[in-house]
Order: C-alpha cells, then structure tokens, then sequence
C-alpha cells in the first residue's frame, strides 16, 4: 500500500494541472471533439491545449498544430487519433517532455493481429520516455475533486467517496448519472482500457491512498497479473473496503471481455478464491457493485449478522426477513427490555416480535426517532433494517381536512418528510450501528430524495437493501480476518 498518494504513477494523470488533447477539432460529431467540450464543460481550473494539425482555433480556444508547439509540457496528454497515429504521437510527446498520457483510440492488442504488434510499439516508447499511460481503448480519468474529466460525457454528479477502477470505458461514464440518483459521487474513477502500461492494480494502489476515496469499486473482465492483485488488495482492505464485479465468469462473458479489451478471463471459481484471499467482496451485477458501496462508505461496519426488522406493514416486514435469511442475516431475538421499551409506541394492533411490525403508529414521529433508538440500544441487534412508507399523498389528505389549503397542503407536506428525514439523519450520526431503509416509493418520490438527501441509504426492495447489508457484514469479517 502507498503511504503517500504522490508515489502513484497515476497521481500525475488524476490530479494534471494542464492538459492536450490530440483529436479535438470542431467538427463536434468527432469523439475527439466530445472529450475535449466534457473537459471543457467540467471547469477544469489549468490550461487546456487543443492540438490539431490545421485548425488555428478549436471552440474558441487557440489551436496548436503539433505537440513540439505547445507553449508548456502539460502534465497530461489525451489522444483521441486514428489508431495508426498514435505511437508518432506519443513519441513526440516524449520528446517534448509530457510524462502522462491517456490513449483513447483503439485498434490494438483486442483486435489481434497488426494490433498487438501496435501495443508492443506503444509500450517501448512508454519505456523509452519514461510514460506513464492509461490505455489504449479507454476514457481515462473523472477527478470530481479535481474538475477533471477526460471522457466524453460531462459529469453532473458531485464529488464522492466512491473509487473506481474499470476495464470498461463507458461504465464510468453511465455511472455519473446513475450515482447521482443516490446522492453519490466518484472521488475518483479510472478506465484501464487494454493496461498496456498502467493496470487496475496500479489504479488501487492510488485509491487506496487517495484521501477522498472511502470505498474502492471493481469492475474486472479479466485479471493480468493476479499475484500483484492479491498483494494489494490484501495490504488495502483491512483499511478501506474493495468491492469487485467480475464479468468474465461465464463463457459469453469472457468471449466479451475479450474482444472488449483483450483481457483474458478465467473461470469463476478461480476468481472466487482469489478474491476471498485477498478480502474482496465480489458483487453478482454492477447494481450489487454500487449498492454495496454505498454502504460501505457511509454506514459503520457491524459487530456481526444479527438484524432487527422495523415496518408498519406485515408483507414488507415478511419479505425482508426471508430476504435477510437467503443471505445469511438472522432476526435477532428482543430481549424484554428492549420489548418492554417498545410498549408506549406500538398500538395494541401492532406486533413486537421481529419483525417489528407498528401497523399503525400512535404519533408518526414517533417512527422516525423514539422507535429506532430503542431498537438500536437491543444489545442483540447488530443492524436495523426499517421499511420507507411515507406517501406524500396521504400526508396531503390529512393536511387539507385539517382545513388547509390544497396548495398550501402540497408545500406543508413536503415539509413534514422532510423534517422527518431530516430528525432521522440527526439521529443516525449519534448511532454506532448501520441503519438501512427499504421501500418500493419510486426513486424520483419526495420521500426517497429527502431520505437519501439526508444520508439514509434507501434501496427499492428488501432484496436489494439485504445483500447490500450482507456485504456490509462480510467487509467485517474480512477486516478482521486480515487484521488478526
């Protein structure tokens, strides 16, 4: 593991204080052209080259025709050119004295043939010059922190906590919007392309040491080099989590991955091992993937497996319990004390078993605070697991046979969940144990944004919220096999 960020060979390329592009024109179809306009709408703070052969301005900005042109040695040079330029590009680069490039174009090592002989150029030169290089057949790097983007698609997410390292290109950028949709962000997100020089393990190594990143996100269609693999992943994980999806385990997926990348996939059972050796939490889908990170980076890791289910509907309390049960969760059993506590808030209707199912609630507040705080002092709970329901429509209905108005009814009632997510948000940063919520509101629903706005992990579907709690659990396990 890195004891200092700025030992990576990536550090220069995620955190580059000026960029070339090599590709950019004003012909706006052109890929090269949709990188540098995402750079350029990031707000990236340094200075920004676009280099073509006779354009004197590429939108709006001054052109330079070669790299020996420059007016300063960038720290980072992104190449966006038919495959059969690039290595005279990167030689000149070389000479010119850029130390860090991306390499987006294509037409290498995964197309086989005159393609890998391409690759073995590239990777001389890159040892001639002393490059560091992501690629070729990548995007590069997304550094929210940093309002870095070298891929073609504008970030809109707010910086995160979440790192990725993917052998895929455009998941990176798909997942900009997606993580957005759970008030998430990357710290910062890496696409490795073919790794002709730098690889996925050089992008955990820095993730690893990166102060932004809380939680490091895989995406893997075939490992290289599995010894140094295990090796950092084992030196990373008893400090900071690393969730992997593999998707070369079937034979359609290494047949992908293969002509994706060129990576070379192995069966799963081989994957399986290697990442239980080295304290990975494998995700069965790039849902999983997220989901999983999501809590890992912003709920406390558990003492154990035992959960407490807490609904005010019988069939969703039902259904989480089997869900938790089919992932190796237990319902913990209440102690009277904790049942005895329970007494004043639960109507006579309702059940105090596990789950705990209220019904109906004597004061709808209560659901939000009182009720939870006694069930995350039951000394044999080691996770509380709570059921969503809280429509804006009902919440309406009352407001106006209260005698307010229907507009004035609209506005109050969003008031009310958000104060309610708001008094639950407030409570959690007092707890030691992960709260988790479930629900089957659509995500666009006032109540999600407000819960999730406030820093409530909120899943549609107990299944979903239980795996995502079992790799929350399993991440313990790993810690403290690998500190022990």
């Amino acid at each position: 593991m890195l004891k200092f960020i700025e030992q990576s060979p990536l550090y220069r390329i995620a955190n580059a204080r000026s960029m070339a592009f090599f590709g950019a024109s004003n012909r706006m179809t052109s890929m090269g052209t949709h990188l540098f306009s995402a750079a350029l709408a990031g707000g990236f703070k340094g200075a920004l080259y676009p280099v073509h052969p006779k354009e004197e301005n590429v939108l709006n900005l001054r052109a330079y025709g070669r790299a020996e042109d420059l007016p300063e040695v960038p720290d980072l040079a992104v190449i966006v050119l038919p495959t059969q330029l690039v290595n005279e590009t990167l030689e000149a680069c070389g000479k010119k004295g850029i130390r860090q490039a991306v390499v987006v174009s294509g037409g290498f090592n995964e197309v086989g043939g005159g393609g890998g002989e391409l690759e073995s150029e590239l990777k001389r030169i890159a040892k001639v010059y002393h490059m560091k290089i992501l690629g070729p057949n990548c995007l590069g790097v997304a550094n929210p922190h940093q309002n870095i983007n070298t891929t073609f698609i504008p970030n809109e997410s707010l910086p995160g906590f979440v790192g990725l390292a993917s052998q895929s290109g455009s998941l990176v950028t798909q997942m900009f919007e997606y993580l957005s949709g759970f008030n998430l962000g990357f710290s910062t997100a890496f696409s490795v392309g073919n790794e002709a020089v730098l690889d996925i393990v050089d992008c955990m190594e820095y993730l690893g040491a990166c102060p932004h990143t809380k939680v490091i996100a895989l995406y893997i269609e075939g490992i290289r080099k599995g010894r140094a693999f295990m090796k950092a992943a084992r030196s990373i994980a008893p400090h900071k989590p690393i969730v992997a999806f593999y998707a070369g385990g079937s034979k359609a997926g290494r047949a992908a991955g293969f002509s994706h990348t060129g990576a070379l996939a192995g069966p799963d059972e081989l994957y399986d091992g290697m990442f239980r050796q080295a304290g990975v939490i494998r995700a069965g889908s790039v849902v999983e993937l997220f989901d999983a990170c999501w809590l890992l980076g912003s709920m406390p890791v558990p003492r154990g497996n035992r959960v407490v289910i807490q609904t005010h509907s019988g069939g969703p309390g039902a259904a989480a319990a089997d869900a938790c049960g089919r992932v190796g969760l237990v319902l913990s059993k209440l102690s009277d004390k904790t049942l005895k506590n329970l007494r004043p808030f639960v109507p006579p209707t309702g059940s105090v078993g596990n789950p705990v199912d209220l019904t109906f609630s004597k004061d709808h507040n209560d659901f939000f605070s009182h009720i939870p705080e006694v069930l995350l002092a039951e000394e044999n709970a080691d996770i509380l697991m709570v059921y969503l329901l809280n429509p804006s429509l009902v919440v309406e209905r009352v407001l106006k046979g209260l005698g307010i108005s229907e507009k004035e009814a609209v506005v109050q009632g969003q008031k009310i969940i958000e104060s309610n997510a708001e008094a639950l948000s407030k409570f959690l940063k007092t707890q030691k144990k992960p709260v988790i919520a479930y629900s089957f509101h659509r995500p666009d629903a006032h109540v999600m944004k407000a819960a999730i706005g406030k820093g409530l992990p909120v899943f549609q579907g107990a299944e979903r919220a239980a795996r995502a709690i079992a790799a929350l659990v399993a991440y313990g396990a790993v810690r403290k096999k690998l500190t022990t």
